[in-house]
């Protein structure tokens, strides 16, 4: 299959500024692999580099990245992606969350590509499960034109991601839930674990 070509006018954001708290430490520079095996931030950038014309984190300050400064500290991810899309006017934002240890290239391709055959009016693209109604808020691309809702989100403090964007100006791109390993993602101790047996199992480890 050939490989997507860099779209223009899209940036690559990084989700790096939760503090980790049910974890106990900073996941962006979890190593599941251990040794020299690349962290869970230069994963994350790495896939999104090829694809973008820039990849910005936000969030705390790590060194070696581009990084941006959350505007609104407590605000989580939509305070996140209100930052980018603030920062970068007339660009859309490619959202991956830092935490996503198995998500690959071709996850991303295909976003890229319903993205950019997506209807008139259509301000967020994202995977979703039908089974389940989950949506996969932080795989997705936010267009320029969504901005206003982030900043009407975080002004009044309406913090659940997937409602930000109104429904009828979503595209959703389904998956099954056996599809499913790409967006497991760690927040706790045990995740993380259970990440670690799932590489061993694939002989990643």
């Amino acid at each position: 299959m050939p490989q997507t070509a860099k779209p223009s006018g899209l940036i690559g954001v990084v989700l790096a500024g939760g503090l980790s708290s049910r974890l106990g430490h900073d996941k962006a520079r979890i190593r599941l692999a251990g040794g020299e095996s690349a962290d869970l931030l230069a994963r994350t950038a790495a896939l999104l580099a090829p694809l973008t014309d820039k990849v910005v984190v936000v969030g705390r300050e790590q060194a070696g990245y581009t990084c941006l400064p959350d505007l609104d500290p407590g605000c989580g991810p939509v305070g996140g992606i209100h930052t980018a899309l603030a920062a970068s006017p007339g660009y859309a934002c490619l959202v991956l969350s830092c935490d996503l240890p198995f998500m690959e290239r071709p996850i991303l391709e295909k976003l890229i590509r319903a993205r950019a055959g997506r209807p008139s009016g259509i301000r967020m693209t994202a995977y979703r499960q039908p089974e389940t109604g989950h949506m996969e808020a932080l795989v997705a691309v936010y267009e320029p034109e969504s901005l206003p809702y982030f900043e009407l989100c975080v002004r009044q403090k309406l913090l659940k991601i997937s409602k930000v964007v109104p429904w009828e100006e979503q595209l959703h791109i389904p998956y099954a839930a056996e599809d499913s390993l790409p967006f497991f993602n760690i927040n706790y101790p045990a995740d993380l674990e259970v990440a670690r047996r799932i590489l061993q199992a694939m002989g990643r480890s």
